[in-house]
This record gives C-alpha cells, sequence and structure tokens, in this order.
C-alpha cells in the first residue's frame, strides 16, 4: 500500500518546489542556472525508472556541469523573523524535540509492529524496503507535529527546506552520485585492477598485511570518493573476496561488516564526503572549513587501526 515510490515523488516534488522559488528569487544572482539544477534533479526522482538510463546519465551530467560551472547559488529565503522564532522557542521549549524524536519512533514502530499489518489482501507497508518506508512515514508526521506545534503552515516547512538545500547547495546530491559511481567502477573492473596491484606489489602472505591492506584500501578509497558504498564493491572485490575469503577463508560476514566500519574512518577523514563533514561547517558558518575533519580525525585513525586488529582476530568467526 506504502511503497518507496511514494517517497521518491514526494522528494521530486520537494525539489520541484524548490525550483519553483528560486525561480521567483530576484534575489538569487544565478537564479536561472540554479533553478535549473534542482528541477533536473527534481526529474530523476519524479520520473524515476521510466527514464531511459543514457537520458539519465545526460541529466547528472548537465547538473555536474553547472554546479562546476559554479552557477548553483543560494538565495533569499522567505523565513519567520528572527524575533518571531526566538519567542516561539521560548514559547514550546523541549517540545521542540518532539518532531525529531518522531522520525526514529515511527521508523521503529514500522518496522517493527506494522510489518505484518495486511491491509485487505495487501501489507500495508512495502516489505522489500521496510525501514525507508518507514523512515519516510516517520517525516511525514514529524512534519505534521511541527506544524501542529509552531502552528504554521506546510508550505512554511518546505521554505524552510529550500533555505536548508540553498545552504548545502550541490552537496545534497554529492551522496547519491558517488553511491553510483561505486557501482560503475565495480562494473568498468577496477575492483580487477585493484586486486591486480594489491596480489602483484603487497607481500599479502601474511594475514596481518592482508588485512591492513583491505581497512587501510577501504579507507583511502572512501577519503577519495567520499563514500564508503562507493569503495565497498571495489576493495572487497578487489582484496576481500579474493585474498581475504579466498586465499585465508575469512568469514563474509565478518570482512564485509568490518570493512565497511575501516570505510567510515575514511568518511571522518575526506571533504568528498559533504553531507558529514562540509555541511555542517556551512549550517553553523564555522570560519575553518575542514574544523569538521581536524576534530574527526583523532577518533578516525585510532579506530582504523582497531578494525585492522578486530578483523584479524574476528575474521574465523
Amino acid at each position: 500500500m506504502i511503497s518507496l515510490d511514494v517517497f521518491y515523488v514526494l522528494v521530486g516534488l520537494l525539489f520541484a518546489a524548490t525550483a519553483v522559488m528560486t525561480v521567483r528569487d530576484t534575489t538569487n544572482p544565478r537564479r536561472m542556472t540554479t533553478a535549473l539544477f534542482w528541477g533536473l534533479y527534481a526529474l530523476v526522482y519524479l520520473l524515476g525508472e521510466r527514464l531511459p538510463p543514457a537520458v539519465a546519465g545526460v541529466l547528472m551530467v548537465a547538473m555536474a556541469l553547472v554546479a562546476g560551472a559554479g552557477l548553483v547559488r543560494p538565495g533569499g529565503a522567505a523565513v519567520v523573523p528572527e524575533a518571531d522564532r526566538q519567542a516561539s522557542a521560548a514559547r514550546l521549549g523541549n517540545r521542540l524535540l518532539v518532531p525529531a524524536l518522531a522520525i526514529p519512533a515511527v521508523t521503529m514502530l514500522g518496522s517493527v509492529a506494522l510489518k505484518d499489518v495486511h491491509v485487505g489482501a495487501r501489507l500495508l507497508l512495502d516489505p522489500n524496503n521496510l525501514t525507508l518506508v518507514s523512515m519516510g512515514c516517520g517525516s511525514l508526521a514529524a512534519l505534521a507535529l511541527a506544524c501542529g506545534l509552531t502552528r504554521a503552515t506546510p508550505l512554511q516547512g518546505v521554505r524552510e527546506a529550500r533555505r536548508l538545500i540553498d545552504a548545502m547547495s550541490w552537496a545534497v546530491v554529492l551522496p547519491h552520485m558517488l553511491a553510483v559511481l561505486g557501482l560503475l567502477f565495480a562494473e568498468a573492473g577496477v575492483g580487477k585492477a585493484v586486486a591486480h596491484v594489491a596480489t602483484t606489489y603487497l607481500p599479502l602472505d601474511s594475514r596481518l598485511l592482508a588485512c591492513a591492506a583491505f581497512c587501510v584500501g577501504m579507507a583511502l578509497f572512501t577519503v577519495v570518493m567520499g563514500n564508503g558504498f562507493a569503495a565497498f564493491p571495489v576493495i572487497a572485490g578487489g582484496i576481500g573476496i579474493p585474498v581475504l575469503v579466498g586465499v585465508y577463508h575469512a568469514n563474509p560476514a565478518v570482512m564485509a561488516a568490518i570493512g565497511m566500519f575501516s570505510a567510515y574512518c575514511g568518511t571522518l577523514m575526506t571533504p568528498m564526503a559533504a553531507n558529514f563533514n562540509v555541511v555542517p561547517v556551512l549550517l553553523l558558518d564555522l570560519p575553518d572549513k575542514n574544523a569538521v575533519i581536524k576534530a574527526q580525525l583523532p577518533t578516525a585513525l585510532p579506530l582504523l587501526g582497531a578494525n585492522i586488529v578486530l578483523l584479524y582476530c574476528l575474521m574465523y568467526r
């Protein structure tokens, strides 16, 4: 009854609304090209699998050219005046946390309690994407609660969304594109090239060195690509499966789990992970663009070393 496609359409409509608001924003010096960028991204969600792959690829390339040319700029969003926001915050107090807490609460409820609920002969929630659908329902519930608490309209929610999208700019689409890039690399045979380099030039006859090469490779490739999901098919196909599983007979589940943990260490160290390390800098208006990365390095590097030790000790479990 409620499938993931519903939320793809809603996301597409949100980006389409952002494009329309941008066209009407005369304070934006690049309003037409910025609106073009968000309009193209809206088409990807609204048309989805109905888009021929080649056309979707052209849209992505066009978006990259527009963003790369510096033609995506923030405008002047219509937000609630600061004095009104302060008064609303003082009136509501900790109740402002209710909408935010509703998202994980509804996600857990849908994933655990509603997974077998039927409406007639059909399941209420799409079982193939249960967690994502539940999170989408939680987001809608949070929007409804926020409107009820603040006495605002859903349109104001769209305006606030547009303000955040403007602040994050093209970095919003980076995780989407990088995740797809990992699959493209795997299809292009980059994993085989990594396997050739690893087996030819690295002394992988030592189990400890093989574990280190896998974990460090996951972290480094994530630093380059900005996304652990993009790095995983390449490094797992190049070192994890042929060396750790094929030669040392490691448990594939352990290899995959610790490999992803190592990739997340790379996420903490790269500006390419824009949604984690660049967006907070923009939203908080920090003077140092690398402030988040510098704060995370003392955690990332020891954690990477710990992952190597864990993989070496647990790979046969």
